[in-house]
């Protein structure tokens, strides 16, 4: 049995065109995913699905129940595949994702998903502290342009920012073609 878990956090329909809170690169990063999920479904690897969903009244996306809220497409969970929902951008906080993975004996995790400077930041940041060893699959994260006052941040300098301090000192920080060969 694998000790290594490939956890997908918020791979959402209203993260994608069409949807109410799209991405930058979201749909390149989504194959990229799936060809990481498709390899740790080969290798045995546990596969974790995070689902976001906002409760607060008038929420601008991912509202329970609604399309935007499912898990898209590309990266579908299997019959048997853990799905958590979460309600704050820490996977951990609140939910049983620490019991799920301490149950199956994982030691190290892989994180892929969005956004890169919210949920990614925030799950890998709680996994490192928890212990657990952590790679971040950084081409199949997505994010979008940022306001500081009047300052707008393309979301690429966003994405190399928050992966450049992930690698600083919480995780191993890899493309999905390094990690794949």
């Amino acid at each position: 049995m694998s000790q290594r878990a490939l956890v997908i956090v918020d791979i959402q329909n209203d993260y994608f065109a069409g949807g109410q809170w799209p991405l930058a690169g979201q749909a390149e990063a989504a194959e990229k995913a799936a060809q990481i999920l498709a390899a740790a479904r080969a290798a045995g690897d546990a596969v974790i699905h995070i689902r976001h969903e906002i409760t607060r009244p008038n929420a601008p996306f991912f509202v329970p129940g609604s399309e935007g809220a499912a898990i898209h497409s590309s990266v579908q969970p299997l019959p048997g595949e853990t799905v958590i929902v979460k309600n704050f951008a820490n996977s951990f906080r609140e939910t049983p994702l620490k019991a799920e993975l301490d149950g199956r004996g994982v030691t190290d995790l892989v994180i892929l998903g969005s956004m890169s400077q919210n949920c990614i930041d925030s799950t890998t940041r709680a996994a490192a502290d928890l212990g657990y060893g952590v790679t971040v699959i950084h081409d199949a994260c997505a994010t979008l342009d940022l306001t500081f006052g009047d300052q707008v941040i393309p979301a690429a300098q966003v994405q190399a920012a928050y992966m450049a301090a992930l690698a600083f000192g919480f995780a191993k920080v890899v493309t999905a073609e390094a990690y794949l060969g």
